[in-house]
């Protein structure tokens, strides 16, 4: 399954798009515990989006989604239409002298629980992989 969605922030909206890749990503065989990995790494990129992305933009202003569910890879893509970022440059949240600021957290746990995130070079895509683990 595959296909790609605009979004506008309405929690009913982007609920509805997640809840349906994570349904494929069950019919797929994909675990309980790979389904929840998904789940929060796409809460965490469209809250970044809106949030992050889009501040200071028309409230209206959409962000697409691109999602590719498959037997042993689920792909999926957030692009908003701010002028992007430089993931590098935000702070380690997980370093003694950031465990108190607030922002930075939602990379670490995309990062965490994906299998492979990428950003375009403007910064304003994030195209997140999760691969199924190979059985033993």
């Amino acid at each position: 399954m595959s296909g790609r969605v605009s979004l506008v922030n309405d929690r009913d909206q982007i609920g509805a798009l997640q809840d349906l890749i994570v349904e494929a990503a069950e019919e797929c065989g994909y675990t309980k515990s790979a389904r929840f990995a998904l789940r929060l790494a796409m809460e965490e990129a469209l809250a970044n989006a809106f949030r992050h992305g889009h501040k200071g933009l028309p409230a209206d202003t959409t962000v697409d989604v691109e999602y590719a569910v498959s037997d042993d890879t689920i792909r999926v893509a957030v692009e908003d239409q701010g002028p992007g970022f430089t993931p590098e440059a935000v702070p380690d949240p997980t370093l003694d002298e950031n465990l108190e600021t607030p922002g930075g957290r939602g990379l670490v746990l995309m990062r965490a629980y994906m299998t492979r995130i990428a950003y375009n070079d403007a910064g304003n895509r994030v195209e997140m992989e999760l691969r199924r683990p190979e059985s033993v």
